[in-house]
Formats: structure tokens, C-alpha cells, sequence
């Protein structure tokens, strides 16, 4: 039986998390996930607990495509990216759930700042996780991103990770 996830657990595993992303390091911030990971974004008019099989997503990857995203992301052939964004990850009001099946649900509020080309666009939502330990680490099983906006800024896009 594995020991429960302690708030401080979870709050030190997605600020590292911000922090790598703020740093670009993605290879790092990779290896915070399972191999089983998910990674969802629903599209902002969906509801929360929205199923991605049944419906659209600005992004719904397994650890599969996570890694050839964290690839592509790293090229200086993905132009969306290149030269990268200047992102800044904001995670308050943790929350640690009961552990189910293995695996422990953290909730969190989060803002990202992302700043290109002289426009800075705003994201902030709910950030919902199910963690787990792999070898005694706190690992990211699942990572939703719900998104509290009316939509995407005109002709925005999600090309950074949230």
C-alpha cells in the first residue's frame, strides 16, 4: 500500500511541474508523467467531466503523442514555437483528494502568461490531476486543463503546454 499524497506532495510536484515549463525544459517535464499519462485540454464550451472520445478537444494526447509533442515543440521547425514563447505558470489553491484505484485527484486554480511577438495572451482555468507513486516519486498519471474562458482570442491557438 502506498502512503498518502501529503498537499505539500502535490503542491512541490506541479510547481516543479510550472517551473520546467517556465524554463522550457520539456524533456524534464516529461519525465514527471506515467507512461500511461493523459494530457486533455477540453475546448472551452464544454462542460466539466467532458469525455475527449465523445467529444472535441484543443488537445487530447496519450503519453505517446505527448512525447512527439514535447519533440516537435523542441525543433526550431515548429514555427509556432520558434522562437519559443515566453510563458510564466501561476498554481494556487491546491486540493488533495481520497486515493482511488492507485491513483490520488489534486485539483489546483492556474494562470499561464504566454508572450510572443508583442501580444501576450491569458489562460486560466482548473487544473485536474491524478497522481500516483512510480518508485517512490510522485508521478502525473492524468493532467486536465478546463479552461475558464469564453474562447480562444481570435485566431489564438494553444501552442505552448498549459
Amino acid at each position: 500500500m502506498h502512503a498518502a499524497v501529503t498537499r505539500a506532495e502535490a503542491e512541490d510536484l506541479l510547481f516543479e511541474e510550472a517551473d520546467l515549463l517556465d524554463q522550457w525544459k520539456l524533456e524534464q517535464w516529461l519525465a514527471l508523467y506515467t507512461d500511461d499519462a493523459a494530457y486533455l485540454v477540453p475546448s472551452t464550451d464544454l462542460g466539466p467531466g467532458a469525455d475527449p472520445d465523445k467529444s472535441l478537444f484543443y488537445i487530447a494526447d496519450d503519453r505517446q503523442r505527448l512525447n512527439e509533442r514535447v519533440v516537435r515543440l523542441m525543433k526550431k521547425t515548429a514555427h509556432s514555437e520558434w522562437p519559443r514563447s515566453r510563458t510564466r505558470h501561476l498554481v494556487s489553491n491546491v486540493r488533495v483528494g481520497a486515493a482511488q484505484d492507485g491513483d490520488t485527484p489534486v485539483s489546483a486554480a492556474f494562470v499561464t502568461f504566454r508572450t510572443k511577438n508583442g501580444v501576450t495572451d491569458t489562460y486560466m482555468g482548473r487544473l485536474l490531476y491524478r497522481v500516483r507513486r512510480v518508485d517512490g516519486a510522485l508521478r502525473i498519471s492524468e493532467k486536465r486543463c478546463e479552461l475558464d474562458l469564453d474562447g480562444l482570442r481570435p485566431h489564438g491557438r494553444v501552442s505552448i503546454l498549459l
